[in-house]
């Protein structure tokens, strides 16, 4: 995320939170949809890489305004930075603890 100049980025970690659907939300955004596609493409090649894993399902690369991204125990939210505000995933899940990453 960080090598395509993704922004403001959170991993949320909801472990301790009931009925979550996952152990961590990882949320970005970029200020483009070609770059919201590029961020994708970064983590999906990098998780590959790193970890030989491939995402279990992925919504939303047409119209590349939210790209989620389900690897199951971690889930990635790529937005736009509009989406990203009109959503608010952060504030949902506001009772998980926020690790912020330094762009």
């Amino acid at each position: 995320m960080q090598d395509v100049k993704a922004r403001d980025i959170n991993v949320l970690d909801l472990r301790e939170l009931e009925h979550a659907m996952a152990d961590y939300f990882v949320v970005c955004h970029g200020t483009s949809n070609t770059q919201v596609q590029a961020i994708a493409g970064s983590v999906e090649k990098e998780t590959k890489k790193q970890c030989a894993d491939e995402p279990w399902h992925v919504e939303g690369t047409k119209n590349a305004k939210w790209i989620l991204m389900d690897y199951v125990n971690v889930v990635v939210h790529i937005f736009d930075e509009e989406a990203r505000q009109f959503y608010g995933l952060e504030d949902l899940w506001a009772d998980a603890p926020v690790e912020q990453i330094k762009d």
